[in-house]
């Protein structure tokens, strides 16, 4: 068990340890972590333009079939988080957030481009005094060429 993210003034807050799983997403995805993916979401369900799925290997099995790796083993994408809006229950021990999704993509003899831009919408538990994902909700609403991004690209809405 590892001990919750502390400042200098204590523990993290609650918020910011959400917005910090958040941003943890993002640089699995582009690293092409897909097993470090499916540990960050290993609680969770994950809700794409497939059915849900559920579970740390599940989750990392969907990655590894849907996203391609490139020369580098990632897939040369930068995954910009904007919006951010956390809903935080202490009590409770549990949180809600909301966010948006820009997907930029280079490749060489491919330049620098948006490929897919949506909204993500999360849940998240707090257990042993950690934050988890335990739903991750994502909707691509605009979709550019992710032909070098995806296996199966998604149909266009």
């Amino acid at each position: 068990m590892s001990t919750p993210a502390r400042t200098t003034d204590g523990p993290m807050p609650s918020h910011r340890a959400v917005e910090n799983l958040i941003a943890r997403y993002a640089e699995l995805v582009d690293d092409g972590d897909f097993a470090g993916l499916g540990a960050l979401l290993a609680d969770a369900t994950f809700t794409g333009s497939g059915g849900p799925v559920h579970g740390r290997e599940a989750i990392e099995r969907m990655y590894r079939d849907t996203v391609i790796l490139h020369y580098d083993g990632t897939p040369r994408t930068q995954h910009v988080t904007t919006n951010v809006a956390v809903e935080v229950d202490e009590e409770a021990g549990t949180a809600v957030a909301r966010s948006y999704v820009t997907v930029l993509q280079a490749l060489p003899g491919l330049p620098l481009r948006p490929i897919a831009a949506g909204r993500y919408h999360d849940r998240f538990d707090r257990r042993d005094g950690e934050w988890r994902f335990t739903a991750r909700r994502v909707r691509i609403n605009l979709v550019g060429d992710v032909s070098r991004h995806l296996r199966q690209a998604p149909e266009r809405r």
